[in-house]
């Protein structure tokens, strides 16, 4: 796989010199909002919240992108991190988390087709994700569970260029839904995120979105 980082083309009287896209001074900031954003909710809801517990989690990640340019199965990755569940009585809770993941997918034969810098066979995506979830639990030992997530590329000097450009874009927006198993402390879960975004970031021929089966455990505190 073939490595390259982003960088723009400046001209000063002595000659070309490279410096940091203002793209990326752009993404950081949306970022640093994001950020504070979430923690503003969290500190709000948690001062009117009953019971408030925090916790670690992490497992296998089964992802995929969809699209011609990949191939249509799922490969093996992981996702670990952690969660602050905000009760809002006996049956209902908040859960922002933050995760980190990585995708591993294989490209297909047209994959060249859109990104004609080099053939590649596998292409790796890490992202920092930030899902706000709605817990239901009808009873004790069982969580359903459902809400959106915003996911960030960490990768992001690593991440494929053409033309100066780069091959995905920088956030991706899903949905996802799924059901965790309670045992004392322990949970069991699984869940579905599918991806909403485009995140080709070349051209508008062809739509790549993320999808992701989670399976892992989780430990409250």
């Amino acid at each position: 796989m073939v490595l390259l980082t982003k960088v723009c083309k400046k001209m000063n009287p002595g000659g070309i010199f490279l410096a940091p896209c203002a793209g990326t001074k752009s993404f950081n900031m949306k970022t640093k909002i994001l950020s504070l954003a979430i923690v503003l909710f969290i500190v709000s809801i948690s001062a009117s919240a009953q019971k408030v517990h925090i916790g670690f989690k992490g497992g296998a990640a089964i992802n995929k992108l969809t699209g011609k340019s990949f191939k249509d199965e799922f490969s093996f990755g992981y996702h670990l991190g952690g969660f602050v569940e905000i009760g809002l009585g006996k049956k209902f809770a908040i859960q922002p988390e933050i995760l980190f993941s990585q995708t591993n997918v294989d490209t297909s034969s047209t994959f060249s087709n859109v990104y004609q810098f080099k053939q590649l066979d596998k292409v790796q995506l890490k992202y920092l994700s930030f899902p706000i979830l709605l817990n239901i639990k009808p009873v004790k030992a069982l969580t359903l569970q459902v809400g959106p997530q915003f996911g960030i590329l960490t990768n992001k000097s690593n991440t494929l260029l053409q033309n100066g450009k780069e091959a995905f874009k920088s956030g991706d927006f899903s949905m996802l839904a799924g059901v965790q198993v309670n045992v004392g402390h322990l949970g069991i879960y699984g869940r579905y995120n599918v991806g909403l975004s485009n995140i080709n970031d070349i051209d508008n021929q062809e739509k790549w979105k993320n999808q992701s089966i989670q399976l892992g455990l989780s430990f409250r505190l």
